[in-house]
């Protein structure tokens, strides 16, 4: 249910300050005229995006619950049984044990899980989308069906997001199937053998599966996931590089549209968000496209959408909840792995020009909305610390 009007001014003064507080110039405000503007109308050109108002509304709602947290309103409040069906469950509780784990992390998951709940089911509930696989576009069904991950044995889909700890998601689909030892083991990942994808099955193969088998995906804050990628893409990886760094700087860069020598391995991420704000969101790589696009949630009812920032903790209960065997964990993350921190995230978001930011955050839209992310805080009081 949409939160009261009286209350509206409260809410958005809750998604204005993630953390703490902010002028009526923050960012909120200024996206939200940025959305009822020329940027509006670009987000009406595509078939995935709410039109303003509703995206205005959701905002509201997501930002209502989110003052619901903070103020302990929901700590009663018990999140409903997933909705698939699985024989499992008792086999779960015998073959894993409890591990110790933090009560206050629970009860804050179980929160997350009712509101990302209601949400979706708000905003899913409009005529102008999806409400199953079969209704989306041809693009969209392709890039959603090369997104989830069969295991048949254990009965489960898993749609993965690039970013958002896939790769160990897909050792633990190998082990699951037999086609590793252990999580653990050394080895470069292969993210293509010895792993079903659902675009790979017959129409009434892929039917049964999305009605019977537990369904389940990963989401990130979406600038945080943006980071993450430009800084593995465009500073590690040379195909990207080559591909998608020579091709920004020539766009991008004054006096460097025909000039040969550009390699792309210095690319800024100014530079990066400017060919976000251009690209269509149904054609972009999967590493950067909106988690909404690549698993399509009003079209898929999933049983379970875990956080990144909660993942050991939520692995655990997908793995519970499926009967993995207790041997079978969720891997710990690689000793190399460099994390975005949200000094890190603030220093990048801060040096964007404010333009570039206003046109940006609209394309993630119902990333921050739907997966009750609030909208990150760009103002100029917040950005001199």
């Amino acid at each position: 249910m949409l939160p009261r009007k009286q209350d509206a001014a409260m809410m958005m003064m809750m998604m204005k300050r993630p953390g703490g507080g902010g002028s009526r110039s923050g960012s909120v405000m200024n996206f939200r005229a940025a959305v009822g503007g020329p940027v509006g109308g670009s987000l009406r050109r595509g078939s995935a995006v709410l039109p303003s108002v509703l995206t205005f509304a959701v905002i509201v709602a997501s930002g209502g619950l989110l003052l619901m947290i903070e103020k302990g309103m929901l700590n009663s409040v018990e999140t409903p049984p997933p909705r698939g069906s699985n024989g499992n469950k008792q086999r779960s509780d015998y073959m894993r044990q409890a591990r110790p784990h933090d009560p206050s992390a629970d009860t804050e998951s179980q929160i997350l899980q009712e509101i990302r709940n209601r949400t979706i089911r708000t905003v899913c509930s409009q005529k102008n989308m999806p409400h199953s696989v079969w209704s989306l576009s041809p693009p969209q069904r392709k890039t959603l069906l090369q997104h989830i991950l069969v295991n048949d044995k254990y009965r489960f889909l898993y749609c993965y997001v690039p970013k958002v700890a896939c790769s160990n998601w897909k050792r633990v689909l190998k082990v699951l199937n037999g086609a590793l030892e252990s999580v653990d083991v050394n080895i470069k990942m292969d993210h293509r053998n010895d792993l079903l994808f659902l675009s790979s099955l017959k129409p009434e193969e892929i039917r049964f599966r999305l009605k019977h088998y537990f369904k389940f995906m990963f989401v990130r804050e979406p600038m945080e996931r943006l980071l993450s990628a430009y800084r593995n893409k465009f500073g590690e990886i040379e195909s990207y590089q080559k591909k998608y760094g020579v091709e920004i700087i020539k766009r991008y860069r004054k006096g460097r549209a025909k000039d040969a020598s550009v390699t792309g391995d210095d690319v800024t991420f100014a530079e990066f968000s400017r060919y976000l704000v251009d690209e269509d969101v149904e054609r972009m790589n999967e590493h950067w496209m909106p988690i909404y696009n690549l698993c399509q949630p009003c079209a898929v009812p999933y049983d379970f959408i875990g956080s990144y920032e909660h993942l050991e903790g939520d692995a655990e209960r997908v793995l519970q909840r499926v009967g993995a065997p207790q041997h079978v964990h969720f891997p710990e993350r690689q000793g190399w792995y460099k994390p975005v921190t949200t000094a890190t995230l603030h220093y990048y978001l801060c040096s964007l020009p404010q333009k570039i930011l206003r046109e940006l955050l609209p394309k993630y839209i119902l990333d921050f909305s739907l997966f009750t992310y609030p909208l990150p805080n760009t103002t100029t009081e917040y950005c001199r610390h």
